[in-house]
């Protein structure tokens, strides 16, 4: 059995990894990958040469390069790995549903824009979390079928957001409750420190864990724009700082969604 390394700098997110994965799931060779997305380098355990793998990787534009490739005597156990991918994906599924619910909520009481982007970004990375929890140890094949349906409703709530977006901004509206934004925000802002925090001190290298990570940071930078934009609010008393918010958030979505489609080709 051989490892290679690989150092693949426009991997940041789970998106990624997911398309390396479908991109490498025909080839025979490969007995097992590792991920380490805040170092952004892959690992592959694998028989025979590395030549078309590398080749199949290049062809994801994702910036990849070959550091290394040895002999390894390291041993893989595929069925201790799945179980704990099922549960760290319980985890975060469950994380991200909890912060969808309380968000979707509050955002409509207080007519948050805000709160609601950030509400369905979660409810995205949910349907990620969901669809891959399923994928898991399944064909190539299926996992691509899966990460389609993924993309396609990620593509749909962030196209209904954008157009809510936009249907707020030409119509009047109540200016949004920058109370609820700010408190929802505070207490989603103070759910995901928690959880960086544990993921951080677990300090696991698993792949789904780093790709929490990666997510968690972001969430937190959504929920400090969010809590930005409700003081905004507070300050200027109109709705725009809050409509801005909301469709940043919502083209990230949407960005997201374009990356998941582009792996399941």
């Amino acid at each position: 059995m051989k490892k290679s390394t690989f150092a693949i700098t426009q991997m940041d997110c789970s998106s990624e990894e997911q398309m390396i994965k479908m991109k490498l799931g025909d080839f025979q060779n490969i007995i097992k990958l590792e991920f380490d997305l805040p170092a952004r380098k892959l690992i592959v355990f694998h028989s025979d040469e590395i030549t078309l793998i590398h080749k199949a990787i290049d062809e994801l534009n994702l910036n990849a390069s070959l550091i290394s490739t040895e002999d390894s005597e390291e041993l893989v156990n595929l069925s201790e790995d799945h179980g704990k991918e099922r549960k760290l994906l319980w985890i975060v599924l469950a994380v991200n549903f909890s912060m969808f619910v309380l968000e979707i909520i509050m955002g409509f009481i207080a007519n948050s824009m805000g709160l609601i982007a950030d509400s369905l970004d979660m409810l995205a990375d949910a349907f990620v979390y969901a669809l891959s929890l399923y994928a898991v140890g399944r064909l190539s094949s299926t996992k691509k079928q899966i990460a389609k349906i993924s993309g396609y409703l990620q593509l749909l709530l962030a196209g209904f957001g954008i157009l809510e977006t936009i249907r707020r901004f030409v119509n009047v509206e109540e200016v949004p409750g920058f109370q609820s934004m700010i408190v929802i925000s505070s207490i989603a802002l103070l759910g995901n420190a928690i959880s960086l925090y544990v993921l951080q001190k677990s300090k696991s290298k698993e792949a789904h864990m780093q790709a929490s990570i990666i997510f968690t940071n972001n969430d937190v930078l959504v929920n400090i724009g969010v809590i930005i934009a409700g003081v905004l609010v507070y300050f200027t008393n109109t709705k725009l700082p809050d409509l801005i918010v909301g469709g940043i958030v919502f083209l990230f979505v949407a960005r997201g969604a374009f990356s998941i489609l582009k792996l399941a080709r």
